[in-house]
């Protein structure tokens, strides 16, 4: 009663996977560029790009100066007055150029770090959903494996009562079934945490929904050119282009460091008012003066070289890091195109038949034991050949597919669709 209960709960969660909505692999990417969280904020230093262009812009504003003074009325009857100016700050040296050509360079490398980051999205998401593809085919593995056992079980439960066989050999029969049960509840669970992983990706969170999907592994089989992959990684990588803009970004740094320690000019102009003077010796009437000016600073802090020593140091530091970072894109696609390459080797032994090798000789040991011909272990061991076997091709074929999925995230190329 309890394996049969068990059995109702596998089906029951069988047929609750495939009552999902399939969900293809285009509608999952265009979902995950959509809706990604992670992604949707990183949108936004784009925004913060081109509102620091804005900013930088902005030209100094105006000063407005009103005062008034008191010339000792109450004592000396010279009145007061009142006094009016506008000053302004005229930047020298290109200043002004200098913050929006850094402004820009920064904006569009807040682009290419955008890019480098959808990038690696993508090629994230699609192993996520290759992983998904991989657990299913693991769970319909283990589940047809437990059923296969559960089948033989009975049968054996019913020749150990005609004596055919042992007790111990029925039981042997039941143990295996149980083992292969608890397999396929922990493949079930690795599917679900995969299937929720994909409802992340794509912004969203549905306990009571898990994607259920389709797709062929077989559709991984590319032939590359190692130089031209490193050739095109080179020219397209977005980390590349990244650092490349970097060094863009310090050397217009370097510019408004050196532009900042020209000196400008305050100029100002001003209006005064001064009342009538009643002083009895010299009694004088209301006046208005005008005057104008400009102010230079002093500049004693341009002897500390602080500012521009740190701006060059950048440049130099960023040179070595487009130099590292240009090794690393040539590393990280040679490593990954050897990788496709042993794993497409690994996948071509399962096309000379070592799968259906298995299975014909399970079904031959499971012929002779029907006769009576060989014992229950021999047939257990081609059972869990086959079952090695299986679990090893799926293995392979998806190692296939996410090692073509990093070679192409490493070389910034991309035409995955199945």
């Amino acid at each position: 009663m309890k394996m049969k209960y068990m059995l109702i709960l596998l089906m029951l969660y069988s047929a609750a996977s495939q009552a999902q909505d399939t969900l293809s692999f285009p509608t999952y990417l265009q979902q995950v560029g959509k809706n990604n969280l992670s992604y949707a904020a990183e949108k936004y230093n784009l925004d913060i790009a081109a509102a620091n262009v804005m900013m930088a812009k902005v030209f100094p504003d105006p000063e407005l100066s009103v005062g008034i003074f008191n010339n000792g009325q109450r004592r000396m009857k010279l009145g007061y007055g009142f006094n009016s100016g506008l000053g302004y700050t005229l930047e020298l040296g290109g200043k002004r150029r200098a913050r929006i050509d850094l402004a820009r360079s920064e904006q569009q490398l807040a682009r290419y770090q955008l890019d480098e980051y959808f990038r690696n999205l993508r090629a994230d998401a699609t192993l996520a959903f290759l992983q998904v593809m991989h657990h299913q085919q693991l769970y319909e593995m283990k589940l047809n494996a437990w059923r296969y056992m559960q089948e033989l079980a009975k049968a054996d439960s019913i020749r150990f009562r005609t004596g055919m066989i042992t007790e111990t050999d029925a039981r042997q029969s039941n143990i295996e079934a149980g083992m292969l049960l608890n397999e396929t509840y922990g493949t079930a669970a690795d599917l679900k945490a995969a299937q929720v992983q994909l409802n992340q990706l794509q912004g969203r969170f549905r306990s009571d929904t898990l994607p259920a999907i389709n797709g062929d592994f077989r559709k991984f089989e590319r032939s590359f050119s190692l130089p031209e992959l490193v050739i095109n990684g080179q020219n397209a990588r977005a980390d590349l282009l990244t650092a490349m803009q970097q060094k863009d970004v310090n050397r217009k740094n370097l510019r408004l460091a050196k532009a900042s320690r020209i000196i400008d000019l305050g100029v100002n102009a001003g209006i005064n008012n001064v009342s009538v003077v009643t002083n009895v010796v010299a009694p004088t009437p209301s006046m208005n003066t005008v005057s104008a000016g400009i102010s230079i600073p002093l500049k004693f802090s341009n002897r500390n070289r602080g500012e521009l020593l740190a701006a060059e140091a950048n440049i130099r530091q960023g040179d070595m890091s487009y130099r590292q970072t240009e090794l690393q894109v040539q590393t990280e696609i040679t490593q990954a195109y050897f990788n496709y390459l042993g794993a497409k080797q690994q996948l071509v032994q399962f096309d000379t038949g070592l799968l259906s090798n298995a299975y014909k000789v399970l079904e031959g040991r499971m012929y002779s034991y029907k006769r009576g011909e060989t014992s229950l272990l021999e047939v257990l061991t081609a059972r869990r050949t086959y079952n090695d076997v299986q679990q090893q091709y799926y293995e392979s074929l998806y190692n296939q597919a996410a090692a073509l999925v990093e070679l192409e995230r490493a070389a910034a190329v991309w035409d995955i669709e199945f």
